[in-house]
């Protein structure tokens, strides 16, 4: 078995926890998640993380990620660097770690520090009682359309994976599962299309586009216009999925 890592810099006192990790992460329970990949939140000395571990992929994919495509845990590790040199939030990177044997790829985990936070944007979405919605979500795209003008194009923008930091008298944002991420100029169409995911309601997908247009300075009615129609695409492809798979 080898191994293949990096450290942040800041947590090299803790350089033993990331090298014995599958050891750390097999005899903790405190799992926060668990579907395809899962995670874990553990503390070493002192410090709170949340650990990803990565699914064992297929036996071609453990070839591909060994000679020819980074792993999901170094994409989410050099993805958090750059957000952060970007001044954008999202949990802390510590380190990414992965596990060869016999020359091909294995497993791999991503740590990085424990973030609290209130609540996730999924709250405020579905929730119309809930409390500041509007300004919340409005808080919400301006924190988006930063992303879009820094050329962050995050391909994984569901509502869980955007969390909600309550500040005094304000909201504060920071996103997760950023293993999938484009750093490109990103047109109104794509900024606004990169809303989709959110499987948004009629209010919130008119404030969203409204906000939108405010920032990009364009028509109210053009942004509304495309939302809809990405809105729509989306659904109306996800429930073509739920038609197939009940016929079978």
């Amino acid at each position: 078995m080898s191994i293949k890592f990096e450290l942040n810099n800041e947590y090299k006192n803790i350089k033993e926890f990331l090298i014995n990790i599958k050891e750390f992460f097999q005899e903790n329970s405190n799992t926060i998640h668990k579907a395809r990949n899962e995670l874990k939140v553990i503390e070493y000395k002192g410090i709170r993380t949340v650990v990803k571990a990565f699914k064992i992929p297929n036996i071609v994919n453990q070839i591909v990620y060994a000679y020819f495509r980074d792993s999901k845990a170094k994409k989410s590790y050099e993805n958090a660097i750059k957000l952060t040199a970007l001044g954008i939030n999202t949990p802390k990177p510590i380190g990414y770690i992965e596990f060869y044997k016999n020359f091909l790829f294995k497993q791999s985990f991503f740590i990085s520090e424990k973030l609290d936070y209130n609540f996730t944007i999924r709250e405020p979405l579905r929730d119309l009682d809930f409390k500041h919605r509007e300004i919340i979500i409005k808080k919400f795209v301006q924190f988006t359309y930063n992303l879009h003008k820094n050329n962050v194009y995050h391909k994984d923008y569901s509502a869980g994976n955007i969390l909600v930091i309550k500040k005094e008298d304000s909201y504060d944002f920071s996103i997760v599962d950023i293993n999938r991420m484009q750093f490109k100029p990103i047109s109104l169409e794509v900024g606004l299309d990169n809303f989709a995911k959110l499987w948004l309601d009629e209010d919130s997908l008119n404030i969203i586009a409204k906000e939108y247009a405010s920032l990009a300075q364009v028509e109210e009615k053009k942004a509304i216009d495309i939302l809809k129609k990405c809105d729509k695409k989306l659904k109306n492809f996800v429930e073509f999925k739920r038609k197939i798979r009940g016929k079978n």
